[in-house]
């Protein structure tokens, strides 16, 4: 784990905790409303079956972080990210998120994209869709977004014991970091689904079958405003297939990868 400082000009600079795995092909492995811990174990399957360099951010104020009172959108946290890549002196990163972690992604792509050379949305958020809102995660009890974000909720991991006190402040923390990124309720960019229109990063849009926090119609809806993008289902997922799923996810996510060798000044 490193911290990383960056310096978005005209607001300010963060401390990026940024954990890291494997060496090679550089990978930037965004999270969602989980938290950091929900991807940890997809960026080590990554990095053990394909040798890739798997950065994985925390969300400044998620995972007990702080969060800088002037970092409060998802622009501004692709603006960190973008500045992040560079600090690390990375070309033609692959972005994959998940969640408003697929948000904060699509948005990096789309305004920095010479920072990106492709792009991974996992059951993201961040559209306009008529007759496809997405569910109000802060109106629900864990055990309710477990049953509409899992396809088999019986397959949550259950906790040896009740949670420490230490435990419930990062989960408070947590909860507040996304309500001041993605809204409470959750919102979106209604800009951001005609912006995708301008989009040229080769991207992959993949959707758990059986996600109910945003529906597989969204996702359909999300790959359509992105010239050139695939689409596909995952079975016998939800809203985290990277901790559901995450064989069949790496089976879908890495033959993009791979179809798209690095630039050679990567």
């Amino acid at each position: 784990m490193t911290v990383q400082s960056v310096t978005v000009e005209g607001a300010g600079t963060v401390e990026l905790t940024v954990v890291e795995r494997g060496s090679g092909r550089p990978i930037l492995l965004l999270h969602g409303g989980a938290g950091p811990g929900s991807v940890l174990g997809f960026a080590q399957l990554i990095a053990d079956r394909h040798g890739a360099h798997v950065y994985v951010p925390t969300h400044p104020g998620f995972g007990g972080t702080p969060r800088p009172p002037w970092l409060t959108s998802v622009p501004l946290l692709a603006r960190v990210y973008a500045g992040l890549i560079e600090t690390l002196a990375q070309k033609d990163v692959v972005v994959v998120g998940n969640s408003i972690g697929g948000w904060i992604g699509a948005e990096l792509a789309v305004s920095h994209p010479g920072r990106v050379g492709s792009l991974v949305l996992v059951d993201a958020g961040g559209i306009d869709v008529p007759g496809q809102p997405t569910v109000d995660v802060f109106s629900l009890s864990l055990e309710e977004v477990v049953r509409l974000s899992w396809h088999n909720p019986a397959a949550f991991p259950k906790s040896p014991g009740p949670p420490s006190d230490a435990d419930r402040a990062v989960l408070v923390g947590n909860r507040a970091a996304l309500a001041v990124y993605g809204g409470n309720p959750p919102a979106a960019d209604p800009t951001l689904r005609t912006r995708l229109a301008g989009l040229r990063v080769p991207t992959l849009v993949l959707w758990g079958e059986s996600d109910r926090i945003v529906a597989p119609e969204y996702g359909r809806a999300y790959a359509a405003a992105i010239p050139g993008a695939q689409f596909h289902l995952l079975p016998g997922a939800g809203h985290v297939p990277q901790l559901e799923t995450p064989e069949a996810l790496l089976a879908a996510v890495w033959p993009f990868v791979e179809a798209r060798p690095p630039h050679p000044s990567g």
